[in-house]
């Protein structure tokens, strides 16, 4: 009954101002001095914010394989998270943790569950790390959230950060060239990474002491689980962010050398991941160049390993209806 007092014309305006109101500005990531852990006051919060930026770049010193004790061996590479969250996860485009606190729950199609920060954090330990989870209640597992929640100060709940994640890459469609990958590895990558793939230790095997260069392959890499043993992924990742140096808008490589030696390094041996089936339990969110059964679509492995993929989203689409019908839904 209110609204009918109120003049057709001012509803008009109301409702023009609503629709031309412009959406929320990103937040945009901050230069590294908002970020320094150093700044902060002695007190438990910030004892465990700089644990967790020292586990973000020194996880194998903490919890890694080759770590004194025992029952603290929880990552199953010596990696850090830093080797791909870059500059402790707040280089823009390399899958920063700025304003990640702020995004959980969230829904997740590999689980096509809502998860939690806590189980997002294990999602990596199990894969990019090859390890094993970590306890919720263990003190590392807080620093990594509480790291993240300082990192997301000033963030909104559900607000989007500019540079967070990695960017839209087009992959050329076509199979990738591992021979082409592999000259562009040895001209590009092999300086840092080594020649076999096996990066560059910081100290002797044994030590804990991780690498200044990650290897890319073997059995200290991710596993065949990882977001990063997928192909597009990867050469997103690539494109954005290697050689060293290389940063959002001024690549060293092209889109065709990304991808090419992105699946070089993808067809090296790496440690397996149990139980990859299941994954993507709603297979219609399953990504195409997830290189692990079960395929739905009828493709061979090796495109979804290779390439090229276009075809492959174009018949994935067709086949969502279906697929959601078959399931019920």
């Amino acid at each position: 009954m209110l609204t009918r007092l109120i003049p057709a014309s001012l509803l008009l305006v109301a409702g023009a101002l609503h629709a031309q109101s412009p959406a929320p500005a990103a937040f945009q990531i901050r230069s590294a001095e908002v970020y320094d852990v150093s700044r902060l006051p002695d007190d438990h919060y910030g004892r465990l914010v700089k644990y967790g930026k020292e586990l973000t770049d020194r996880t194998f010193a903490y919890i890694g394989p080759e770590v004194k004790d025992p029952q603290m061996r929880y990552a199953g590479n010596n990696l850090a998270c830093a080797s791909c969250h870059q500059a402790s996860a707040t280089k823009k485009f390399a899958m920063p943790w700025v304003g990640a606190h702020a995004t959980f729950p969230q829904y997740r199609g590999r689980e096509d569950e809502v998860s939690t920060v806590e189980e997002r954090v294990n999602g990596c330990m199990e894969r990019s790390m090859a390890g094993k989870v970590l306890p919720l209640d263990s003190r590392e597992m807080k620093a990594f959230v509480t790291y993240m929640h300082f990192l997301s100060k000033d963030v909104p709940t559900g607000g989007k950060v500019e540079g967070q994640g990695l960017p839209p890459f087009k992959a050329p469609n076509r199979r990738a060239d591992t021979v082409a990958g592999s000259k562009v590895y040895q001209e590009k990558c092999a300086s840092c990474h080594g020649v076999d793939g096996a990066g560059l230790r910081a100290g002797t095997p044994g030590s804990a002491t991780g690498y200044t260069f990650p290897p890319l392959w073997g059995n200290d890499s991710f596993n065949n689980g990882a977001g990063m043993s997928r192909l597009l992924f990867a050469s997103a990742f690539i494109k954005t962010n290697m050689p060293l140096g290389t940063s959002h808008g001024q690549p060293q490589l092209t889109d065709d050398e990304a991808y090419d030696v992105a699946a070089f390094m993808l067809s090296k041996p790496r440690p397996v991941k149990a139980n990859t089936e299941r994954d993507f339990p709603a297979r219609w969110n399953k990504p195409v160049d997830a290189a692990f059964p079960p395929y739905v679509d009828g493709a061979p492995a090796d495109q979804h390993k290779y390439g090229p993929f276009e075809p492959l989203q174009e018949n994935m689409k067709k086949l969502k209806d279906s697929l959601l019908k078959a399931s019920g839904r």
